[in-house]
């Protein structure tokens, strides 16, 4: 176990220790969810000494001392959400994670929607998570998309130069025939993460999506895991694959 540095702000020493995504986190301080011995946090970068400031979130008190970093890669199948928990009793992602990892609390970096399967990180580093969400690192996902039929070299080029949807023009995707060379079977590559995408893209097309499945995210690829499957990847190769330092 290893102690974080002795001042930070505030939402970073929370992201790391690992309760959250940077994002879920960053909504609590600004409801006012969040407290700094006592008292409501003022802003994300309040500096707080982790040894000594005593820290709550919705009254239960954090435990400052940082995980150790786990980063397991789901092949998530159909009809499960990407998401801790639900309240309408749904199966979700975090119902796959092995025994001896239930003690970590690990979360989802990202989402599939309810029916893509495919590639999912599961972790406790909420740095990474925010790497692979934030538009602004641009992180190629590349999905298999499975359509009614097949295109047309015009609707290939409306994908490529950038489509319109209703919360605004999608960035320029890479679209080519899918690797398995089925008909109607494409590689589609983004960089965004809007809800069901790539779905929205293709039906703005009047395509029928039957099947999409996730493949890589970056350099990190599904290889020949299985549907249902978990395995965990190392540190060090998620640092390689990500660049962080």
């Amino acid at each position: 176990m290893i102690t974080m540095s002795e001042k930070d702000d505030l939402l970073r020493v929370l992201t790391g220790a690992g309760i959250g995504s940077r994002r879920k986190i960053a909504a609590k301080i600004m409801e006012g969810r969040v407290t700094v011995n006592g008292k409501i946090a003022e802003n994300l970068r309040q500096p707080v000494d982790s040894r000594k400031d005593r820290i709550t979130i919705d009254g239960v008190e954090i435990n400052l001392v940082k995980e150790k970093h786990v980063y397991l890669v789901l092949n998530k199948p159909p009809d499960v959400l990407s998401t801790v928990s639900d309240d309408r009793g749904r199966k979700t992602a975090v119902d796959f994670i092995p025994e001896k990892y239930r003690h970590l609390r690990l979360y989802p970096a990202g989402r599939l929607d309810k029916d893509t399967t495919g590639l999912l990180l599961l972790t406790n580093d909420g740095e990474l998570t925010n790497r692979l969400t934030h538009p602004r690192y641009r992180h190629d996902k590349e999905y298999l998309v499975t359509l009614d039929r097949e295109m047309t070299q015009d609707e290939k080029y409306r994908l490529e130069k950038g489509i319109v949807l209703e919360d605004g023009i999608t960035a320029p995707a890479k679209v080519s025939k899918g690797k398995d060379n089925q008909d109607y079977t494409y590689s589609v590559v983004i960089h965004e993460g809007r809800k069901r995408q790539v779905r929205r893209m293709f039906e703005s097309l009047g395509c029928r999506v039957f099947g999409l499945r996730r493949i890589r995210i970056g350099g990190l690829t599904l290889g020949d895991l299985k549907e249902g499957e978990i395995k965990e990847t190392p540190a060090a190769e998620i640092r390689k694959i990500f660049d962080i330092k």
